[in-house]
């Protein structure tokens, strides 16, 4: 098969053979090294969003490649009727990174698909016990299925899909006050985000996460942590809840996790992973190709070192941006995972940013999202913020 379509080739195809789901930016990308991307063109692109936090090691790491070549060479698929080593050692290396007690692992193909897990094990944990509620945040996001949909605390992406799963509330984001209110006896689970992506990239506070751990031991409640998009070191701890010392009984995992293939799990304490066989399965979930892939992912952004450096690039980036700007409102995250507050639409700025030669994305209307490569450097971040701020100055001072 040939490779060699034009942007306005991919533009038709696009027209005539794909869904209308994506808003696409003008741009045919073909291959990736290290930080950047380069178009069908040729032109250099340095990548400030990592494929919405999935390539957390940039683009054809040795590492990976190597794991992919080995594997395909081995086996690339065979049912989970049957036991496989890379599965196995992943599982075992998540729940021991995880701190889950007797930690079990359900692996899926996206964070979607982990949530739906997940919100059918709080199903199946509540279903003896008379809980039949599931609590999430306002301003959540938990993925596009009808589940994760249900889970997503924003009515914009829900409309018209109604009517959604029943028996979801919703509880305001960083209140512990609303948490005593909404989270009752008949709760069977508390899904929350340590940090809120789609939401704006909001970090939760201590005291709320505290209080929500709290609350739900006191009342038999499975807190469930949705780490698909913060997880696998993104905010420089392998899991996000590490930096606020919290274990939840429940995480969610995906995008980083597979280094750039369709991967997804869910870990769960002993008491939690109530699942027997039959209620519930994934064919492609944990095949030999993508486990084996996340192992090699793992065991790099897992190391001490390599978490510290993304701490401290992290302040780095952080610093840079907090320069006053007249454009700029706020500067807010946790690690690599930021979000620039803007008095102009986020929208925009993305498209100038893309026709310098930088790759940004939106987190709401206003909030421009930076999800650098995990192992990015500092000349590539300060490379990055220059040329997001170049991106601002095509606005003027005021809109």
């Amino acid at each position: 098969m040939n490779f060699k379509m034009n942007l306005n080739e991919a533009k038709n195809y696009a027209t005539t053979y794909l869904m209308s789901t994506y808003s696409q930016l003008p741009v045919l990308f073909v291959r990736g090294e290290g930080s950047y991307l380069y178009d069908n063109e040729g032109k250099e692109y340095l990548d400030f969003f990592s494929g919405i936090a999935v390539n957390n090691l940039g683009y054809c790491h040795e590492k990976i490649i190597e794991a992919i070549t080995t594997q395909a060479h081995n086996l690339l698929h065979v049912s989970n009727l049957y036991y496989t080593e890379p599965m196995l050692k992943l599982a075992k290396f998540l729940v021991e990174q995880s701190g889950l007690r007797g930690g079990k692992v359900f692996f899926c193909n996206s964070g979607t698909e982990a949530n739906e897990a997940a919100l059918k094990l709080a199903r199946l944990y509540g279903f003896d016990k008379n809980k039949t509620k599931i609590v999430s945040a306002l301003n959540s996001f938990h993925g596009r299925t009808m589940g994760g949909l249900s889970l997503t605390g924003q009515r914009k992406y829900q409309e018209k899909f109604y009517p959604l799963v029943p028996e979801i509330t919703y509880t305001v984001f960083n209140d512990p006050k609303a948490l005593e209110h909404d989270l009752t006896d008949d709760t069977a689970a508390l899904f929350l985000e340590c940090v809120q992506g789609e939401g704006g990239v909001r970090p939760a506070l201590e005291e709320y996460l505290k209080k929500a751990r709290e609350i739900c031991n006191q009342k038999d409640i499975l807190l469930v942590f949705d780490e698909v998009q913060t997880g696998v070191g993104r905010t420089g701890e392998f899991f996000a809840y590490k930096n606020y010392a919290i274990l939840p009984d429940v995480v969610t995992l995906a995008k980083g996790l597979g280094g750039g293939l369709p991967l997804g799990a869910v870990i769960a304490t002993d008491q939690a992973a109530v699942f027997n066989p039959g209620q519930h399965a994934s064919t492609f979930g944990g095949n030999p190709l993508t486990t084996r892939v996340a192992l090699a992912v793992t065991e790099i952004i897992s190391q001490p070192e390599f978490l510290k450096t993304v701490k401290n690039q992290a302040v780095l980036l952080q610093k840079l941006l907090n320069k006053p700007h007249p454009l700029i409102k706020e500067v807010r995250g946790l690690g690599l995972m930021l979000g620039v507050e803007l008095i102009i639409p986020a929208s925009e700025v993305v498209k100038k940013a893309l026709n310098l030669g930088l790759i940004i994305g939106t987190a709401g209307e206003n909030v421009i999202r930076l999800l650098p490569p995990l192992n990015i450097t500092e000349q590539e971040i300060l490379k990055g913020v220059e040329l997001f701020y170049k991106s601002l100055s095509c606005f003027g001072e005021k809109r």
